[in-house]
Parts: C-alpha cells; structure tokens; sequence
C-alpha cells in the first residue's frame, strides 16, 4: 500500500511539473510569436496578394500570435471583414501589389458580408490591377465574390454550384411529442415564426410566404450583380438554375459564367506571364495575415486630427451582462456607447450589429443608450449580415440606417416560450413534484406542472405590452405613424433593399457607407477624422488562453461534426428565457 502511494504522489507531482513546465514553453512560444507578429512585413516588388475566403468570416478578427499554427490554433483562423476590406484598400494603393489572387470556394459567411468583400473588390479594380480567381468547386456565395475576377478559372474535374438558394429550416416537435414535453407559447405577431420548431412539423403559410420573400430578394439581388460582371442576361443566369444547365465545368464556360478551365499551374502561368516573370520563377505570394501585419493596415490610423468616430461593434446573441467575441451583451455595449458619447473627441457614433435578436429586456437597455447619445452627437446603424428583431430595436433610434441589399433585418415581433416537463419527468424519469404555496401564483411561471388559464393570459398580455412598446418606439424613431410600422411588423422579416422600400432602412451599403454618413452629420471632411472601433480587442494574454483552449462552440464542432448544428440549437434555448425578439431560428441561406 505504501509503495501505491509513492507511486500516486509521484505521478501527480510529475503531472503538476510537466503541466507547470509546459504553461512556461507555452508563455515562451507565445511571446516569440507576439514579437514576430508584432514586426511589419515588408512586401517585395511585382508581389500578388493571396486571398483564401474559405473561412469563418467575422465581423472583426481576433489578434491571434497562433494564426497559421494548425493544431496550437483552435479557434480557427477567422477573417475579419473589418480588417479584410482595409487590406483591401491599402493593396489597391501599394505599388508592390500588382494584383490579387482569389480562392472563394464556400465563404462562411452571411450575404451581406459576402457583399461588402465584392464591393471592395470592386474597388480594388478601379487600380487597374488583376483580380484572377481560381476554384476546384464553388457555392453561389463563391462565386458571387469571383464573378467580379478578371479571369476565372474551374477546375476540369470541378463543379460550380448554380441551382439557386434555398433556406431550411429544422423542426423538433416530434422529437417534443416523444419525450412527453409541452412548449408554452405567448406571441405576438403572424410572421413571428422563431418558436414554430417547437409546435411544428413544417413552416406555417405565413413563415413560407416570407421566407419565400426574401430568398427571392437576395437571388434576384445576386442575379443583376452577376448580369453585370459577366455581361450576361438574369432571365438566362434564371433558366440556367432552373434546369441544372451547369452540369460539368464545359457547361460553365459555354454559359460564360467562367472564363477558363484549368488547373491552378495554368493560371499560375498566366500570373507569372502577367508580372513578366520566367515560368520557372517562383511567384512571390503574399498572404492575407502576413500582408495585414505590413504597414498600414489598421483602419484607425488613417486621417488626420484630434477628430474621432467610434464604430462600436456588436455581434451575435443578445443578453444581459457582459458580452464576449460572438455575443453582444447589453453591459458591454452600454459601456462603450457611454464611452463614446461622453469623449468630446467622438464627433459621431456608428453602430454596427450583426445579430437576429434575443432578449427583449437587453435590447431595450442598449436602445436607451442609443438614444442618450444621439441627444449629444449624430448616430448611424450600419446592419451587417442581420438586423432583425432585437438587433433592428438597438437601431432603430439611430439618426439614419444602412443596411445592404440583402441584409435580413425587420421581424418586428415579440415571443415568450416555456416548456412545460412535467411528463418527461413523470413518463420517463419518475421524478414527480409537488408544492404549497403562500399565495395563489407563488409558482408563476411554471415549468414543472401545466399553468392556469389566468397565469397563460398573464403572459401573454406581458408580451403583448412588449410588442406594443416596440412598435411605439420604431415608429417614433422611424418618423412613421404607429400603424404603419405595425403594418409592415408582426414579426415579418425583410431584406435591405426592402426594407428601404418600406421605410425601415434608408440607405442602402456598407460600414464604409455609415461611416461617411456619419462624418457629414458631423460636418467632418475627409481625412479630418480616425476611426475608433470599440470594444478593444481582447489584450494578447486572453487571446493566449482563448487559442490554447478553442472556445466552447469549435469544440463541440470539432467532437460532433455534423451533429453540432444541433446541439447549438438546443443550447440556446438556455438562453431563451424572459420575452424574447429573435427572428426565424438558425436560419442558413446557401
């Protein structure tokens, strides 16, 4: 027994040395990397900027010394739009860049962010640069981004996706009726169709019609952009789609969808011949991070000036509380719009939010601030991929909105949702409950037995209050009479461009577009302002730990594969809790 245990207590304490040991290699290795990632790139003449989109797209990107480390780099290397599109510009700039090399085979990302890359692009362009974009296969939401390339070349054994968009969406009744457990609904609105997962087995005529809507708003959005790249007709792009014309890679160049078939070492001929470079030199490619970390690819260091307009970003669910990388929560947000309000620098606020919604209560917290500020100094919402339900009632006190084409925002509804579990735990646990109780509703709400008629109407007329108190505030930082707004609400959600159209946006573009509007409500010239974005990014020691680890939702990615999409699902009806304003639930459009 006693040798057991000196083996035991020597085992831990070789644990607890290689675990110290390794967390000193690790600070070692990290500050290695903070230094080397610290130093400017220095770009070398007749080099072409290599751009991969086949990643998580997000609205800013992480600073992260473990980009590019494979396994060290859990967290993925994410793109940040914010960062990508001042790449962008400093390329178009740089006489050392003489054009772009594009692989955009399935972008992660929403339609709107894919929008604001193309738009950049574009602009990229206007240098008389290359852009020549290469795929093996390719979404819509690839080529999309490559229908703006010079040249684009398919892989002859490759496939280009081209049969239109489509949303699905998952249902869990039958899963509830088997497990004996009853959803408790209070809604208010006949598009609000984010609780219909839980009560049933397909869309509802009024989800389908609107769904139907803007789908149609996006591809037919899509459609005329391509037309105009190409040179080609929407109603042909339309009837190719509709009867699968692209087949093989021959059918998209017949089509003139692309301009060549190939493989990579072909086009990479025609690059070497467009630098003047021997087909045995090698081509000097400069990646998208490496180029970042060149001279000036921070968008707060251009302009001149004491100036300031502060980009307050919030992306991902609303909830109370402190907020983190991919959630905004309403402390955080409070925090910074203060911030910004209160800094005699800040000459206007832009707020940007990527969000389908979440707590009615914190989304009205951050909508206070938004007009708090807006007292003091001009406010302009920029909507990024969505806007909709909880993210538009953060906006819609802004001064002006702008949103892209086919930015989903709108679904101006309210919803409570409960699960009553009594018989899941009776049927299939054998747990049973009982009380007493002091008063008649001490037990309100209640999860764990059927409420009372009384107590349901409760609920209902509290939502009801909420929805009433949404209306009345998006009509009056609308300028538009409560009935109108109530007309175009019920929960129904709309893409930019109609939303424009009803009044719910007023212009139409990007972060860039916001910003200009908001430097001339401030009266500033251009280049007489820099850009503060908040919140600062995470300080280099969390960022450590966050690459070391992997956050939570890459973990379960990584373990379940495609079972993760659901587990996602379920887990956020932890966080349902109170009256909710969230749009149609994990709604993807590809």
């Amino acid at each position: 027994m006693r040798q057991f245990l000196k083996y035991v207590l020597a085992t831990i304490v070789g644990l607890l040395l290689f675990s110290f040991v390794g967390f000193l290699l690790l600070i070692g290795l990290s500050a290695a990397l903070s230094s080397s990632s610290d130093q400017k790139v220095e770009v070398k003449e007749n080099s072409v900027l290599k751009i991969d989109l086949d990643k998580p797209i997000e609205e800013r990107s992480a600073d992260n010394p473990f980009n590019g480390f494979g396994p060290i780099n859990a967290s993925g290397d994410a793109i940040g739009l914010i960062e990508l599109k001042q790449t962008l510009k400093d390329a178009k700039e740089d006489d050392n860049i003489k054009g772009i090399y594009l692989q955009t085979e399935s972008p992660s990302a929403g339609w709107a962010s894919v929008e604001e890359i193309r738009n950049a692009l574009i602009d990229f362009k206007q240098s008389k640069k290359f852009v020549y974009a290469y795929a093996e296969t390719m979404n819509e939401k690839g080529y999309y981004i490559a229908s703006i390339a010079d040249k684009i070349y398919l892989n002859p054994v490759g496939d280009l996706e081209w049969n239109g968009l489509d949303a699905e969406l998952s249902f869990f009744k039958g899963t509830l009726d088997k497990l004996g457990i009853k959803p408790e609904i209070f809604r208010v609105g006949e598009f609000k169709s984010a609780v219909e997962p839980f009560i049933r087995e397909d869309m509802s005529e009024p989800n389908k019609r609107q769904v139907t809507s803007f789908i149609n708003s996006i591809n037919d959005h899509m459609l005329v952009r391509v037309a105009q790249s190409r040179g080609l007709r929407v109603d042909s792009l339309k009837r190719y789609a509709d009867k699968l014309t692209i087949q093989k890679p021959a059918d998209a160049l017949r089509t003139k969808l692309v301009t060549n078939i190939g493989y990579q070492d072909e086009l990479e001929s025609v690059i070497r011949k467009e630098l003047g470079l021997d087909e045995k030199k090698k081509i000097n490619y400069v990646s998208l991070s490496k180029y970042e970390r060149s001279e000036s690819t921070d968008p707060s260091t251009e302009g001149t000036g004491s100036n300031r307009i502060a980009v307050v970003v919030a992306s991902g669910d609303i909830h109370s509380g402190k907020g983190e990388e991919n959630s905004i929560g309403s402390e955080t947000i409070v925090e910074e719009l203060r911030k910004a309000r209160l800094d005699d620098k800040v000459k206007a606020i832009v707020l940007r939010v990527n969000s389908g919604g979440g707590s009615a209560l914190a989304s009205d917290v951050m909508y206070r601030e938004v007009e708090l500020a807006r007292k003091v100094k001009p406010v302009i919402g920029s909507m990024s991929d969505y806007a909709a339900s909880g993210g538009y009632y953060m906006l819609m006190g802004c001064d002006k909105i702008v949103a892209q084409p086919n930015t989903i925002t709108g679904s101006i509804g309210v919803f409570s949702l409960l699960f009553n579990t009594e018989t899941f735990f009776k049927d299939k646990l054998g747990v049973t409950y009982d009380r007493v109780k002091s008063n008649e509703n001490a037990d309100f709400p209640a999860v764990t037995h059927e409420m009372t008629p009384f107590q349901k109407q409760t609920l209902q007329r509290a939502t009801e209050r909420i929805y009433a108190d949404f209306t009345s505030k998006a009509a009056a930082g609308r300028k538009l009479p409560v009935d109108s707004i109530r007309a175009i609400a019920g929960g129904r959600v709309w893409t930019g461009s109609q939303g424009k159209a009803i009044g719910l946006v007023d212009q139409l573009g990007g972060l860039d577009d916001a910003i200009k509007l908001a430097a001339q409500s401030a009266k500033l010239k251009e280049g007489d302002y820099k850009l503060k974005y908040q919140p600062r990014k995470k300080p280099f020691f969390e960022q450590l730990m966050s690459s070391f680890g992997g956050d939570e939702e890459t973990r379960v990615q990584a373990q379940l594969g495609e079972l993760a999409p659901y587990v996602k699902y379920l887990k956020k009806l932890k966080t349902m809790e109170g009256i909710q304003m969230r749009m149609p639930f994990e709604m993807t459009i590809r």
